[in-house]
């Protein structure tokens, strides 16, 4: 890891007032319940993210891999600093840093938080402090045997125990009362501390006058110490309760959003900006509600790869009036790798770099865009004050009249790019043409002066989203050299480029606004124009000659592809690959088998990074199996893929039995859109035990079999809302039939293969969804004999498409009701919604659903 040069920066956003008076000009709640600073009496807008290293899994994984743990956080607070990051949030592990009388332990959890505080408090970082978690400090891994109280008393008991609510009034005094040795500020006093969230997700099942006297013994414990801040309650869970919440004398109600559920276990596929259209909070005319802040603790979209979603759901949080949000979690750079912490989740600069892009926009967003202003439903509000959210090309971007910044290649014209102030991205654009694989940062300094900085290229090699270990690496860091083309009319034609950080020699070149570059922070400077900085200037809040990225990881040779599913007879198909290795290769070529001659197709460099693609003639494809092997020659020699096997199909010796195999069908065959032996794993739908995937007698089927208790069941966390009764599934077969796409014009029905598990027969709706979140379908009997059951596709009509996976917090809208216009087109539905529910009158009484597949003819 290279260090980020350690500062001390002097602080120009009204951070540093005295311990004296700080509570009085820190933030305050006006009678609209939005949170103002003391002194200018503007509106508290903040964005950043979870991140845990002083803790738990974080911890002992720093100290199993010997990592600096000080060094690792002052290289990631940098990176929150070029991410535009001013919020953080945690909910410390006090488990680890209490006794089970609730006294706090001086230890090196504790002196690791004060240290990252500081650190984050020197970039004009803000804190939310959730001093209690509930949890022990195990996950990912067993909990250990710590001395704190939770672990004692457990998080039920923590709500009821007399003895555990005095361990935690004791343990908030003496948090609050807590002098930082690094700030030399209590956390009561400290400016940078906007205000405190009493616990993390506390899920009460107590009455109400049991939880209003809960709270306000936590409040009191906290106010004893003098401290005014305002002080927050965990209100998403237990809605029921919202009154007595706010009995207990709070200033603030804390949300959570996962709109795509938690822990899929692999990425998931689709267009989840209907999942992120709205965040609906059911009290929101409640008039204690109305004088409340409103923060988000933790939010993300969990299990999605892409880069599109972030601004979107920042947009829903300011038309819901939210004021903060942290994303949950920023992986440790040290553990981005291998993504062990959350699994669910995944951020990092160097590891996911457009994700990380996506997310600074989403703090543009919070600074940008008002408190409840409504910019419509989707596909309407895709598109909102200078930003756009784009799922078809993995987008989300920034155009206004001083940012540029996108989060993927993008042919969007800039405003006025020589009023430009600012430039961040992620592949080619109007002003960047950059074939590497990481971000890029252009900042301009002074008239005529940019700072650029270029971070590594970032490849995953694995799923980042499933069962992870410290011993597998799931994404590879390479140090590539790649051409990079700059115009911007504030340098002109003509510049050079300087070296800053250290260790960085590298002094490109540079004709017609195009050199090659490598990983680090440079100086650009327009012919004529003289400039007397050196580097070691501060600028905001970095000096200029920082820089902090992972070494390259790349140790081996990797070819990453997919192969189709499927593909239509008389089409060409286009073969693409990831081939990452420590040197560029000499050549790579697709090996075909036509009939059993092999034929050689040469696959053309992209000038993106790592990818190739070869176009395979429509005259090479017959009905039947397309068989194929990706050879890479090279440094390494020669090595074919799948297998890594030595030699090429032309060798007399090579074995050819486990290519790449595609189907190619004619246009007059089924196009099977799921089929529950290979797509069960990839079929979103609430858990049940009694459900199952079995084989069936005929070679090559399974059948998952579905029971459904009751379709009417009262939600825990809001027993008061309402009851849907209805049980869907959804299953995006969009990668699945990407080959057949031609062929689905012409079908005419909607054929699901299946059985009712009762004696007698199961309403079943079938839709298909569009990537705008249309939703069209139609109702059909399912009956007790295992048979095709038949839709026409004219038959289908618009109905309601069901948000999943179902999201976090359980009270956001069961469907989702858009803003298309668009007629319905079968080339574009992209999802098949399996709904039991809709036409069943008796929905308390079980039903059960078996279902082999679902096609197209």
């Amino acid at each position: 890891m290279i260090k980020a040069v350690i500062i001390s920066l002097v602080l120009t956003l009204g951070l540093g007032v005295s311990a004296s008076n700080a509570q009085s000009k820190d933030v305050y709640v006006d009678d609209s319940g939005i949170m103002r600073w003391g002194d200018s009496k503007k509106e508290v807008q903040g964005f950043g993210v979870n991140y845990t290293v002083p803790f738990a899994h974080a911890y002992r994984s720093a100290e199993k891999l010997g990592v600096d743990k000080k060094e690792a956080i002052d290289n990631d607070v940098y990176h929150f600093a070029r991410l535009g990051f001013d919020a953080y949030r945690v909910h410390v592990w006090d488990t680890e840093i209490s006794d089970s009388l609730g006294n706090l332990l001086a230890n090196d959890h504790l002196d690791l938080f004060d240290y990252m505080v500081k650190k984050m408090k020197d970039r004009g970082m803000r804190m939310l402090i959730t001093p209690i978690a509930f949890w022990d400090n195990g996950w990912p891994e067993p909990g250990e045997d710590t001395p704190g109280f939770s672990n004692k008393y457990g998080k039920n008991a923590c709500l009821t125990s007399e003895d555990a609510i005095a361990a935690q009034e004791n343990y908030l005094f003496q948090f609050l009362n807590h002098t930082n040795p690094y700030t030399g500020l209590a956390y009561k006093h400290d400016p940078a501390v906007v205000a405190f969230e009493i616990s993390n997700e506390p899920h009460h099942r107590q009455e109400a006058d049991s939880v209003t006297r809960y709270i306000k013994k936590m409040v009191a414990s906290m106010r004893k110490t003098g401290c005014e801040k305002p002080i927050f309650y965990n209100i998403s869970h237990s809605i029921h309760l919202v009154n007595a919440y706010f009995d207990a004398g709070i200033q603030g109600g804390t949300f959570q959003w996962y709109p795509t559920g938690l822990g899929a276990g692999e990425e998931l596929e689709g267009n989840f900006l209907p999942n992120v259209d709205l965040y609906e909070i059911p009290f929101a005319e409640n008039s204690k509600f109305k004088k409340a802040a409103k923060v988000v603790y933790e939010f993300d979209a969990a299990d999605v790869g892409r880069s599109y979603i972030y601004p979107a759901m920042a947009r829903s949080f300011r038309t819901a009036g939210i004021q903060w949000a942290t994303h949950f979690a920023y992986d440790p750079t040290y553990l981005a790798y291998a993504n062990t912490e959350y699994n669910t989740h995944y951020m990092n600069l160097a590891y996911t770099p457009q994700k990380a892009l996506s997310l600074k926009l989403a703090g543009e967003v919070f600074h940008r865009v008002p408190v409840y202003k409504d910019y419509g439903a989707y596909p309407v509000n895709a598109q909102f004050d200078g930003f756009r959210v784009s799922y078809e090309e993995d987008l989300a971007e920034l155009v206004s009249e001083d940012k540029f910044i996108y989060t993927n290649t993008t042919q969007s014209v800039p405003m006025e790019p020589s009023k430009l102030k600012e430039v961040a991205g992620f592949g080619n654009s109007r002003l960047v043409k950059y074939e590497g694989a990481g971000a890029y940062f252009l900042d301009q300094i002074e008239k005529g002066v940019w700072r650029l900085e270029v971070m590594p290229d970032a490849v995953w090699v694995e799923d980042p989203f499933g069962k992870n270990s410290l011993n597998r690496k799931l994404s590879e860091i390479s140090w590539g050299e790649w051409p990079m083309t700059i115009d911007l009319p504030d340098l002109g034609a003509d510049f050079s480029l300087t070296p800053l950080n250290a260790g960085n020699s590298w002094k490109p070149r540079v004709d017609a606004q195009q050199f090659m570059i490598r990983p680090g922070t440079y100086l650009m400077t327009r012919s004529g124009v003289k400039t007397k900085l050196r580097g070691d200037e501060q600028w905001k809040n970095i000096v200029l000659n920082e820089f902090s990225a992972p070494m390259s990881t790349l140790e081996k040779q990797y070819v990453l592809h997919e192969p189709a599913r499927e593909i239509a007879l008389g089409s060409s198909h286009q073969i693409m690959a990831t081939v990452l290795a420590p040197a560029q290769p000499d050549r790579v070529e697709v090996t075909a088998y036509i009939g059993w001659r092999p034929k050689t197709y040469v696959m053309e460099h992209t000038g993106y990074s790592y990818t190739y693609i070869a176009e395979i003639p429509a005259e090479d494809l017959k009905t039947g199996f397309f068989r194929y092997f990706i050879t890479v020659k090279g440094r390494e020699g020669i090595r074919s893929y799948p297998g890594e096997i030595a030699g090429g199909p032309g060798d007399w010796d090579f074995d050819a039995s486990n290519a790449f195999t595609v189907k190619v069908l004619s246009n007059d065959s089924p196009v099977y859109l799921f089929n529950a032996l290979t797509d069960n794993d990839q079929l979103s739908r609430k858990w049940s035990p009694q459900s199952s995937v079995v084989p069936l007698a005929e070679p090559g089927k399974a059948e998952i079999r579905i029971w459904v208790d009751k379709l009417v069941e009262v939600d825990d966390e809001n027993p008061n809302g309402e009851q849907v009764a209805d049980y869907s599934m959804r299953y995006a077969f969009k990668e699945k039939v990407s080959g057949r796409v031609p062929a689905m014009e012409g079908k005419k029905e909607l054929i699901i293969t299946g059985r009712s598990l009762t004696d007698k027969p199961t309403v079943v709706q079938l839709a298909l969804v569009a990537a705008d979140g249309k939703a069209y379908g139609a109702m059909l009997a399912i009956g007790s004999k295992l048979a095709d059951y038949r839709l026409s596709l004219d038959e289908l009509r618009e109905v309601k498409m069901v948000t999943l996976p179902r999201p976090y917090p359980s009270f956001l809208p069961y469907y989702f009701e858009g803003a298309s216009t668009v007629a319905f087109d079968i080339r574009k539905a992209e999802v098949l919604q399996i709904s039991i529910g809709p036409g069943i009158e008796e929905v308390k009484k079980p039903v059960g659903l078996g279902i082999v597949s679902v096609r197209l003819e």
